[in-house]
């Protein structure tokens, strides 16, 4: 009696490449989904030598429901997310977990409202010294986290508050 050779046999070769196929489609679509962040107007106010703290400011924007969770830089041991706000006349800061993105709005990180702290500094910040930053973002829909760096420039003292223009 004749043998026949299985009618849907697979070789291990296409096998491979099958997997292969697919992981790479999977990364692509995972590549996609992660929101577009933009992020405009970062600065970062000077200090005087042994100030231990400032501030971080910028406008940020996402193509889609955003998070900024968390940040951090080499210049700082702690950095936090903080808000100001009037209660019962006093002017308050306070660390807050997070701000939201939402798309299709700016979300200013300005002196007098949010910004990101820069606390314990390990040096004096300059006017013309250039501070990285690390965001750190939360897609809500997806609750994966992602990072962007910004390359914040430092007002000089006196300067206003405004990013220094190069």
């Amino acid at each position: 009696m004749p043998t026949y050779p299985p009618t849907h046999s697979i070789q291990p070769e296409t096998l491979t490449m099958k997997k292969l196929t697919l992981s790479l489609i999977l990364l692509a679509t995972a590549v996609v989904a992660q929101a577009q962040i933009t992020i405009t107007d970062a600065w970062v106010r000077g200090t005087v030598p042994m100030q231990q703290a400032s501030g971080a400011f910028m406008q940020l924007s996402a193509d889609k429901d955003t998070r900024l969770v968390a940040a951090k830089s080499p210049v700082a041991n702690v950095v936090e997310i903080h808000e100001m706000l009037m209660d019962n006349n006093i002017m308050k800061m306070r660390q807050i977990p997070g701000l939201d993105i939402v798309p299709g709005r700016v979300l200013e990180l300005k002196p007098g409202g949010y910004h990101v702290m820069l606390i314990e500094l390990k040096q004096q910040l300059k006017g013309g010294d250039v501070v990285p930053i690390t965001l750190v973002f939360e897609d809500t829909a997806t609750k994966k986290q992602f990072t962007q760096e910004v390359q914040a420039p430092v007002t000089a003292l006196g300067a206003g508050n405004m990013p220094m223009k190069r």
